[in-house]
């Protein structure tokens, strides 16, 4: 089965966002924990995560991907602003444990000039501090497009986080536009991309995808997104991913320009790629 979705925003709560996926025709979505471009979050609804939850198994959906906040670095050389991005990561995990058994996804952040290791380091630190209650979430590192100072361009790098925290609860968000920014070519190559992952993290830590197309060419690390065929990807791309036996049944997640209404074309073009 294909679960398709897109990101929304969960503001009038869980219930809701369901409601308008569903008016979508998804079947799994993204939305941001807090203000994605700052750190307030609403007060936790516990009544609408349990309505949520039974609503989610009542209709069939698949694992939710939740995000973490574009601003929480937690690798910057700002001790006050790392301490701080440790415990937003914490609060986060928590709120999450009211949605068991979905996924938090995260940017791993931007080491600034301190290194690759010393910002892994960091990393792992504030995961393992943040994993140690046990909540029932899989937190997974997204993969990035090698701009300037970023963690998490090359596979290497997601892999040394993941042995650093030592979890099974750590895993992948695959994203299509940054792999390919970075240098991976899932264009002529998707099958390669997907065996080099496996070689190097292993394929059973690839939890989940976001959609989109790239404004840019291959290996440009810049990240600019496109609406679906409508960039350097191209449609036959799309294709493939929704159809390889590796990547079915994996939620699936769009982050185009796109409105509600050309998020739900998106998924209705997904869902014919699929069955052609």
């Amino acid at each position: 089965m294909l679960y398709a979705g897109c990101h929304l925003t969960a503001s009038d709560g869980y219930v809701s966002t369901i409601q308008t996926a569903r008016s979508l025709n998804a079947n799994t979505f993204a939305f941001f924990t807090r203000n994605p471009r700052g750190s307030r979050a609403k007060a936790l609804d516990k009544e609408d995560c349990a309505q949520a939850m039974e609503l989610l198994d009542q209709c069939g959906f698949g694992k939710l991907v939740a995000h973490g906040a574009y601003t929480m670095n937690l690798c910057t050389a700002q001790e006050d602003a790392r301490a701080f991005a440790a415990e937003v990561l914490k609060d986060d995990l928590y709120r999450m444990s009211y949605l068991p058994g979905n996924y938090y996804n995260f940017h791993p952040g931007s080491h600034v000039g301190q290194g690759m290791g010393v910002g892994i380091c960091q990393i792992v630190d504030a995961l393992k501090s943040a994993l140690a209650p046990g909540y029932p979430v899989t937190v997974l590192l997204e993969t990035m497009a090698g701009k300037g100072s970023e963690v998490g361009g090359r596979f290497e790098e997601l892999k040394a986080i993941i042995d650093g925290v030592g979890s099974d609860q750590v895993g992948v968000c695959m994203y299509n536009c940054h792999v390919y920014d970075a240098g991976y070519d899932i264009v002529q190559n998707l099958d390669g991309v997907l065996e080099e992952f496996d070689r190097i993290i292993g394929l059973d830590r690839l939890c989940a995808l976001h959609l989109n197309d790239s404004k840019n060419p291959y290996a440009s690390h810049k990240d600019r997104h496109e609406c679906i065929g409508e960039g350097a990807l191209g449609l036959e791309t799309f294709r493939n991913i929704v159809n390889h036996p590796v990547l079915k049944g994996k939620p699936m997640i769009l982050e185009t320009p796109s409105d509600l209404p050309g998020y739900a074309k998106e998924i209705a073009l997904l869902r014919h790629l699929e069955n052609t």
